[in-house]
């Protein structure tokens, strides 16, 4: 049996067997990966094939499917041919066509995840325990933060995990501030007033698309995901989640300068 340990010594994956050989899994629950990528986007036209660092989004999030052998399948949920193409060439399977409802400007990111998990099942002929969403808009993911978010949830006997980023002082909704028709400036909070530094104001954290991970019965029996014991994965450092081209270049600045 091969094992794998945290610096905390707690086991995380193993060999287990299955019919037709042995697979790893996480902590003996089977895991399934979800990469959405529709095509239709607005802010970059094709947004999920411009590359970053030479290498596609949806290249970058199969690099890290890759690097995580516990995850026993991995699914590119698309409309368009291009991508799953694309999917395809970097070791992602695609055994469905994405609808159109959830492939427009209207669709959710629990909608797509269900209809993933569910196609995937019924057209796999397989079951998983849990499941990660990596969304590949978040370029600079790195392996052991899907390691972290999954733990999160097996460990700790949530029903969900979401990595976040502490959001700036100025950014908080103590410092936010609303412009009334006669353009008069208020509050959002009432006690905002009273934080004239940021230094005490409580910390805050935005999710920053890295991961998310969920059990099976939490998302497809309840459509759950932040909504209900949903446990926090806080990662250091600067995060970019690519929604328009001064993202995409804010990326490719941080590459060139080896931030990240």
């Amino acid at each position: 049996m091969r094992r794998r340990h945290t610096s905390a010594g707690a086991e995380l994956w193993h060999v287990a067997s299955f019919q037709g050989g042995a697979r790893l899994t996480w902590q003996g629950r089977r895991v399934l990966a979800v990469v959405p990528a529709r095509g239709g986007s607005k802010g970059i036209p094709r947004k999920n094939l411009v590359r970053v660092g030479g290498r596609s989004l949806i290249a970058r999030a199969a690099d890290v499917v890759r690097a995580l052998p516990w995850i026993d399948r991995a699914v590119l949920s698309t409309d368009d041919e291009e991508m799953a193409e694309e999917g395809r060439a970097h070791g992602l399977e695609v055994p469905f066509s994405r609808p159109a409802d959830l492939a427009s400007d209207l669709g959710t990111g629990v909608g797509v995840w269900t209809h993933a998990w569910r196609e995937s099942e019924r057209l796999l002929g397989e079951y998983w325990d849990v499941s990660v969403y990596l969304q590949p808009t978040s370029p600079f993911r790195r392996p052991e933060d899907v390691e972290r978010t999954l733990a999160a949830i097996c460990t700790g006997d949530h029903h969900a995990a979401a990595t976040v980023s502490r959001v700036p002082g100025h950014y908080t909704p103590e410092k936010t501030l609303r412009l009334s028709g006669e353009g008069l400036l208020s509050f959002v909070l009432p006690e905002g007033a009273r934080h004239a530094n940021r230094q005490s104001i409580p910390p805050c954290f935005t999710r920053n698309g890295v991961c998310y991970a969920v059990r099976r019965d939490t998302l497809l029996d309840h459509g759950w995901i932040v909504e209900h014991d949903c446990v926090g994965v806080v990662l250091d450092g600067p995060m970019v989640n690519i929604d328009d081209p001064l993202d995409l270049a804010f990326a490719e600045l941080l590459l060139a300068r080896g931030i990240v």
